[in-house]
This record gives C-alpha cells, structure tokens and sequence, in this order.
C-alpha cells in the first residue's frame, strides 16, 4: 500500500520504496485497462478502498467544490512553498489521464491552482489535482467539472519562478506518494494505492463491499450491527429506559 508518513505537515520528496466526464470520475484519456482499473475503483470509493490496503490521506483534503470525484494514476509534483513553477510544468509532462499530486510545503495560503491551470490540464488530458495547499476559482472549477481536492481555499497567487520537481514522491496528506500509484477520491476524502499493492487492494476492497452488502440485507431482516460484528456490548453502562 502507499506509504503514511506520520506527520501532518507536508514537505517535499520524502521517498519510500484525460479528461474528465460530467460527473467528474476520470474516464476519459485513461486508456484500455487503466479505464476499467478506474471505473472500478471509483466504484468502491475512497472509503471503502481506505479500509482495504489504501492509505487515507489527512482529512484536511477535500473537494473543491460538490460531487467532485475522480480515480486515476498519480503523478507527484513537489512545489517551492509560495510557488507553483513546478505545477505549470508538471501539466505540460504529466501522461494523459494522471492526476497531479501536489505538495507545496508549508504555505498553503496562496491560490496555487485556478481556471487558467485548469483549462491546461483539460487540453492536455488531466483527470485532476489533488494539492495539499490552496486553490482558488472554484465557481469556474465547478463550471469545468473539473475534479479538484485540496486543503484549502486561496486567493492570493503564487510566484513562478522556484526550484520544483515533478515525477519524484512527494508527502501529500501525511501519506508519500510517487509515480505509479493511484487515487481515489471523493466527499469522504482521498486514498492513495501503491501502484504494486493495487491488485491486492482491488480485491480487498470489492471483498469488502460484498461483506457489507451481505449486512445490509441482515439488517433490513432484523440482525443488530452487535450481532453481525461480534460486537462485545458489556463495556456500555445501562441506565434503564426510565425517564428521570
């Protein structure tokens, strides 16, 4: 699975071993099996994919703007903090269909993203950004329908003019992230897949989701989550249902 690295801040390049269609799940530019690959996590959702081998990325992350979503390749950008140099030129490298995986360090007040970067990345295939910082121009974002995450909302803009990289991992939400793996993303929030562990959490995950349908059809029929889980419940106090 992709890596967490415990800390909640973000810096760049700590290592460790497209289009978009209406509803804003990559889809189109993400050729042959990746396609499937992404239907089908994007199917699962980031949540159920967090609790089947994924990593969650800090909660911090999350859609721009409403029913964002997307499930593509990662490809990490790791930005000089206040600059988004590193990002214009990831756009013009970046494979079509790949999301851009954005680490700008410690400031994350300034607009690193807004509809001038977004209209390059449709023309060049993008399936969306996922960046651990500030975004602007939602309402245009919106209008595109075009999927962006991040951890927060900036007006002011960045310089262009700093060292970066692009290809190289990166720590985004607490978790690093490098080329070849996938995200997940929707409203629960972001899951990174290492790209050698996605069979593994693929199957897991779709384990997962047939287990709980399985709980869905007991629950209508009567079964408690105590029972279904083997849930313990003697830890909880009992006052009586009697009204005070």
């Amino acid at each position: 699975m992709s890596r967490v690295d415990g800390g909640d801040g973000v810096d760049g390049g700590g290592v460790d071993g497209g289009g978009v269609d209406g509803g804003g799940v990559a889809g189109g530019g993400v050729a042959g099996g990746d396609a499937e690959t992404a239907a089908a996590l994007a199917e699962l959702g980031a949540a159920t994919l967090g609790e089947s081998g994924g990593c969650a990325a800090h909660r911090r992350l999350r859609p721009a703007w409403t029913g964002a979503a997307l499930a593509a390749p990662a490809y990490p950008v790791g930005c000089t903090p206040g600059d988004n140099l590193a990002v214009h030129v990831a756009v013009t490298r970046a494979p079509r269909g790949s999301v851009l995986v954005v680490d700008v360090g410690q400031v994350a007040d300034r607009g690193y993203w807004g509809e001038v970067l977004t209209t390059a990345a449709e023309a060049a295939g993008l399936a969306g950004l996922v960046l651990d910082g500030g975004v602007r121009d939602v309402a245009a974002l919106e209008a595109h329908r075009f999927p962006v995450f991040s951890s927060t909302i900036a007006l002011t803009g960045a310089t262009k003019d700093k060292p970066g990289t692009v290809g190289v991992p990166v720590r985004v939400g607490g978790v690093i992230v490098a080329a070849g793996d996938w995200v997940v993303a929707d409203v629960d929030g972001v899951t990174f897949i290492a790209g050698a562990a996605l069979n593994q959490v693929l199957a897991a995950g779709r384990e997962r989701e047939a287990k709980e349908a399985g709980y869905f059809e007991a629950l209508r029929s009567g079964s408690t989550t105590v029972e279904l889980l083997g849930i313990d419940p003697s830890p909880v106090r009992d006052g009586g249902s009697s009204v005070p």
